[in-house]
């Protein structure tokens, strides 16, 4: 059986061309949206709203550990930087929550103030591959408000037929593959999970690709992490920007 804390290695009998992808699931923030570090911004201040000042030990701590789990859903991220010292789970939650909640107010205000732009040859990108009969969906360790708010900014409300978020997958954001398989169900573009490519700019984007069985699993280097992070959690492809996604299935 394979660890729950491990990448599955490729499915031989699986093997599939680029070119044979049916089902196209793209990570927002740093892989098709530009945010310019809006994220450690935001997190500057939810940490100060719990009482923790930037530029002190802990924050700097808690910073670290933002930037190693860049990709994480973010409430989850913040349950383990609040939680309670004596394990009490309600207060952790609470902490957690009144945290998330300032972070999200924080990256709405940037976002509306018009911080983050569209990574170069993104919109083109989705388009051509929508184009030659891929299904495209996008997906974001943010909550729902936040993520549409990032769409509203942009204009790409109809961009695509169907957006995710953690809680639209049950609760679980990456690592796990919970928004990958809801787009695999919710849309039905693809028969099998060897069919999907999955696109992200964090090591979290690539497992999460890689424990949802997809083929392709393409880093990209418009964000998060590098090139040894990202082949180290398993991607199948780096490539500079999702622009060069097409290209890589096939579409031309």
């Amino acid at each position: 059986m394979v660890s729950p804390l491990t990448n599955p290695p490729a499915h031989p009998d699986r093997a599939r061309r680029p070119e044979d992808v049916r089902l196209v699931v793209l990570d927002m923030a740093g892989t098709t949206v530009a945010d310019g570090g809006l994220v450690e911004r935001a997190f500057e201040t939810a940490a100060r709203h719990m009482g923790v000042e930037p530029g002190s030990p802990e924050h700097a701590e808690q910073l670290a550990y933002v930037r190693a789990t860049m990709g994480e859903s973010k409430i989850s991220v913040f349950r383990h930087l609040f939680a309670a010292p004596d394990g009490d789970p309600a207060a952790t939650e609470e902490a957690a929550q009144r945290a998330n909640r300032a972070f999200e107010t924080a990256y709405g205000t940037l976002v509306d103030a018009g911080r983050i732009a569209p990574v170069p040859g993104a919109r083109e990108a989705i388009e051509a591959l929508q184009a030659a009969g891929r299904t495209v969906v996008l997906t974001t360790g943010f909550a729902r408000v936040t993520q549409d708010a990032i769409l509203d900014a942009l204009g790409w409300r109809d961009l695509v037929a169907l957006t995710l978020c953690p809680a639209d997958a049950g609760g679980r954001g990456r690592p796990y593959p919970d928004m990958v398989l809801a787009a695999l169900l919710r849309t039905g573009a693809a028969d099998d999970v060897a069919q999907l490519a999955v696109a992200g700019d964090t090591s979290y984007d690539m497992t999460s690709g890689r424990r949802s069985g997809a083929s392709v699993v393409a880093g990209v280097l418009t964000g998060a992490h590098r090139e040894a992070q990202l082949r180290a959690a398993g991607a199948t492809h780096v490539l500079g920007s999702v622009a060069e996604l097409p290209a890589l299935l096939g579409v031309v």
